[in-house]
């Protein structure tokens, strides 16, 4: 069972680029994120035409995620708890059945929390720690779950081509990565660093100053598993090419296989 993660910056603007990638990877479900679209505008029918169902939680204009899956769904919920007042589309969750039993999938678009100095950054602080009172809940039943999705996070200096020129951004600031780490101690592994502790896996390269081209990226896309889940944990993949794509998003595809019959 290959589990997967998109911000695809645009879901309408980068629908071609999805619909070859799915025909190439052949997903069995997909967290996207940045959709940048409302629910009545996501582009449903050329996705369903390759055999996925589509559950959509979207925003105009801003935000937005989606869930693909070849199987049904036997719940979905969007939203995260923890603030009444939070209306930005971050946050959606899906069940599926297996012949094992149900593997939960969290699909979420954390806030980036820049710049640092406003009240961006302790919404995004908030907004983590919202995430760690749901993984604390959902680990508690003991089922497979994953939490995938970008979560605006360089969890190390590993995971960033050049550390210091990110030392103020809050993606990369010690309490940003003391959350992450918080909800790693939980009991969540983050999944390709479970199979490849190398350097230089990036998922993002910003448009700006050639970063592509000079490879000066971070890694911000994660799959965070539960125990049930890393036990069956197969393999790690991020599909860099498609960045090389023509008008791409400047985020890549990351997939994880499980050792898990679907049918």
């Amino acid at each position: 069972m290959r589990i997967a993660t998109w911000n695809v910056n645009s879901v309408r603007q980068r629908i071609e680029h999805l619909v070859t990638w799915l025909k190439e990877c052949s997903p069995d479900i997909v967290c996207l994120q940045e959709i940048k679209c409302t629910d009545d505008a996501f582009p449903r029918l050329e996705i369903e035409a390759l055999g996925y169902n589509v559950v959509t939680h979207g925003q105009k204009t801003f935000n937005g995620v989606a869930l693909l899956s070849k199987l049904p769904f036997d719940e979905t919920k969007s939203g995260l708890a923890g603030d009444a007042e939070d209306v930005h589309a971050r946050f959606l969750e899906g069940v599926v059945s297996l012949k094992s039993g149900v593997v939960r999938i969290a699909c979420l678009y954390l806030p980036n929390g820049n710049p640092a100095n406003t009240e961006k950054y302790p919404y995004k602080l908030k907004w983590m720690s919202r995430l760690r009172d749901y993984a604390r809940e959902r680990l508690k039943t003991e089922e497979p779950l994953i939490l995938a999705g970008d979560f605006n996070v360089i969890p190390a200096a590993a995971d960033v081509s050049n550390p210091e020129a990110w030392v103020d951004d809050a993606l990369f600031r010690p309490e940003t990565r003391e959350s992450f780490q918080s909800l790693l101690g939980l009991g969540l592994t983050d999944a390709l660093r479970a199979v490849n502790d190398a350097p230089g896996q990036y998922t993002f390269w910003d448009y700006q100053a050639g970063a592509w081209q000079k490879n000066m990226g971070i890694r911000i896309d994660h799959l965070l598993l539960s125990p049930q889940a890393s036990d069956r944990l197969v393999e790690v993949g991020v599909d860099s090419y498609v960045r090389a794509w023509e008008k791409p998003s400047d985020h890549v595809p990351v997939w994880a296989d499980f050792d898990l019959e679907t049918a």
